[in-house]
């Protein structure tokens, strides 16, 4: 397949598979084959309204698509709840898995599904846009520069948006059965993924989660924060919630200088996104201002982040076909990080607040 696209099906017909696929069909190096929902009528609807070619095969079940021998890769917007069943499926049947977060419900659930890839030679990768946009390793080398930023101390992070009535009664986060994490495994993996990206991805040793978190009438979180401790005294916060204004803020402090981000999930702008850093920061001798001031970073992209995700995807799954190249461990190992600390905010949650120690 040296110069054929990577051939994706996609499991299920949820939102977000929308822009997946229009992600899809952006990069320059995959295509979508496949899609299989519930029935077939559901999926000629999602073929339809997402304007997909005559190409595509549509499939009544997920069952069709693993099984379609012309299938690379899997991408799987089903609920939580299902990831299990159909990762371990995918990767049995050799496809390439690029999975929506959060991955599992808890991290053993996570380790089967890497395990089968491993066993399998596929290569995982989790649906972390941001991770993938050309501002993010711009972000990391400020992070990384000694003089400029120094030791981390402090990370912020908040992703909020205010739900309408419809999706507080009716959206799969909010039922127990299907994504039983609600706003932490929804909006929460962002926030944690962000403090762990800040950090280098080097684990907290415990967590404390705030007091008196939102719950539904079914026990699921609507709303809740945690603060997050390391042996070196690093410490983060985080805020994540169903029920306040869209907010996607980072914030980053070192020894030396501070990081801010306004939209780290999802840019204002799909053609670019920006950054501020400030360095040395210092009052003026009348203490009326600042110097220096903060600076503004914009970064340009020709691909959406959904996009070079997509493309960072197929470039490993052909890196696997075409010249037998072993799977891609970062990917894996940094989601597995993600839903530790997911797993002990829970924990805590669960325990009234009390402090609990990340797991390994």
């Amino acid at each position: 397949m040296a110069n054929k696209p990577v051939r994706f099906g996609i499991l299920g017909a949820a939102k977000i598979a929308r822009k997946v696929c229009r992600a899809i069909a952006d990069a320059p190096n995959a295509t979508l084959s496949a899609i299989g929902s519930r029935s077939v009528e559901k999926a000629s609807k999602f073929a339809s309204d997402n304007g997909l070619s005559a190409e595509v095969k549509i499939y009544g079940s997920y069952e069709a698509v693993v099984d379609d021998p012309e299938i690379d890769a899997v991408y799987v917007p089903l609920p939580t709840s299902l990831h299990l069943r159909w990762a371990v499926v995918a990767a049995k049947k050799k496809k390439h898995l690029l999975l929506e977060k959060p991955v599992a419900l808890n991290v053993a659930e996570f380790d089967e599904i890497a395990a089968a890839c491993e066993g399998n030679g596929v290569q995982f990768m989790d649906g972390t846009m941001w991770m993938h946009h050309p501002r993010t390793p711009k972000i990391s080398q400020f992070l990384s520069d000694a003089d400029q930023f120094g030791q981390l101390k402090m990370v912020n992070s908040i992703y909020t948006y205010a739900a309408d009535s419809e999706f507080i009664a009716n959206d799969i986060r909010i039922k127990p059965d299907l994504d039983g994490l609600g706003a932490l495994g929804d909006v929460g993996w962002y926030c944690i993924r962000s403090i762990l990206f800040a950090a280098d991805f080097q684990l907290p040793t415990t967590v404390l989660a705030l007091p008196n978190p939102v719950l539904n009438e079914s026990d699921v979180i609507l709303s809740c924060g945690s603060s997050l401790f390391w042996d070196d005294g690093k410490v983060a916060t985080f805020h994540c919630s169903f029920l306040s204004n869209l907010t996607m803020d980072t914030t980053a402090i070192g020894t030396n200088g501070t990081l801010n981000l306004n939209d780290f999930v999802i840019p204002y702008d799909e053609k670019e996104a920006y950054f501020f850093t400030s360095s040395k920061s210092r009052f003026n001798e009348l203490a009326t201002g600042w110097k220096p001031v903060s600076s503004k970073h914009v970064v340009p992209t020709e691909l959406s982040q959904e996009a070079r995700m997509v493309g960072e995807f197929s470039r490993l799954v052909k890196e696997i076909k075409e010249k037998g190249s072993k799977p891609e461990k970062k990917w894996p190992s940094i989601s597995r990080k993600t839903q530790l600390v997911i797993d002990a905010v829970k924990a805590s949650l669960d325990r009234g607040s009390k402090v609990v120690e990340v797991g390994q």
